[in-house]
């Protein structure tokens, strides 16, 4: 390995300590910004949906730690490895990425001052990641009980959202075209909370009930929506129903039917509540 790959390498292992030290759970990445990693199951003929239950490293954003020796293991396991991933939606930050990207033709910054004006929010100051491309991340907290999608180019052209599941390029990481860095006057700072309405921006849409549709109705469809959820989407799915919910006035009446629907899916009873008590805070009503 050339002295400059070794030297980049040393570099990304110690950022990506210095993040984890942060509550950040890290992966090392390669030059074009992947998992260093491959998978341990590439060579399965039939491999089986593994994250990381095997016990080998190589299972992407899953192999994520806040655990330096864990950390180092990996970048032992990646001697190639020139950059770090941080992983979104985890805990202590359930950090959501804002990727204001540039390679559209679409002004990616314009649009999210736009999208603030429209929905009455301001992005408070937060760490700012400088991409080699002349894009930005923004990276902001999520609440615990609710479970943020990834998604290109839905909240406006030009504007990604990493969430569960996905990773943001920490600073600090070397890539083909170039190095990420933090923009003066951000490093210290802790990612912001995401402000309640771009957040209600970046859950699933709001697909509202047919004008004849009765409020009974409407609510058996927001039950079986969240009877509907599958593992890793459960949560999600009873914050956007209770949301619903509570906007068209049967909040208060869908409570006991939503916290059911929730038990069948998996999640404790404490769990739904705790979720449908922040849609209620989140829509301006009182849990």
């Amino acid at each position: 390995m050339a002295t400059t790959d070794r030297q980049a390498t040393t570099l990304a292992l110690a950022h990506a300590l210095s993040a984890a030290e942060r509550g950040l759970a890290v992966i090392p990445l390669s030059r074009t910004k992947l998992p260093a990693l491959r998978s341990p199951h590439r060579d399965d003929p039939a491999p089986a949906p593994c994250h990381g239950e095997c016990g080998r490293p190589g299972h992407g954003v899953y192999d994520a730690s806040t655990d330096p020796a864990r950390i180092r293991e990996l970048f032992a396991a990646a001697p190639w490895a020139t950059g770090y991933g941080i992983a979104c939606g985890l805990p202590p930050h359930h950090l959501i990425g804002v990727d204001l990207d540039t390679k559209s033709e679409t002004d990616s910054s314009a649009a999210l001052r736009e999208l603030a004006l429209r929905h009455l929010f301001t992005i408070p100051p937060t760490v700012v990641v400088l991409t080699p491309s002349g894009g930005r991340h923004l990276w902001l907290s999520g609440p615990p009980d609710v479970v943020v999608p990834n998604s290109a180019g839905r909240l406006a052209p030009g504007i990604d959202i990493r969430g569960a599941g996905g990773y943001l390029v920490g600073p600090g990481s070397r890539t083909r075209h170039g190095a990420y860095a933090a923009a003066p006057g951000t490093a210290h700072l802790a990612p912001a909370a995401c402000p309640p309405s771009l957040l209600r921006l970046l859950l699933p849409p709001h697909r509202p009930a047919p004008a004849h549709a009765t409020t009974d109705a409407h609510g058996r469809g927001l039950v079986q929506f969240v009877l509907a959820a599958h593992e890793g989407q459960r949560n999600t799915r009873l914050f956007w129903a209770a949301c619903r919910a509570y906007e068209d006035g049967i909040g208060a009446a869908l409570v006991d039917p939503l916290v059911e629907a929730a038990l069948d899916t998996g999640l404790t009873e404490r769990e739904a509540r705790a979720t449908i008590a922040s849609a209620a805070r989140m829509t301006g009503h009182r849990p």
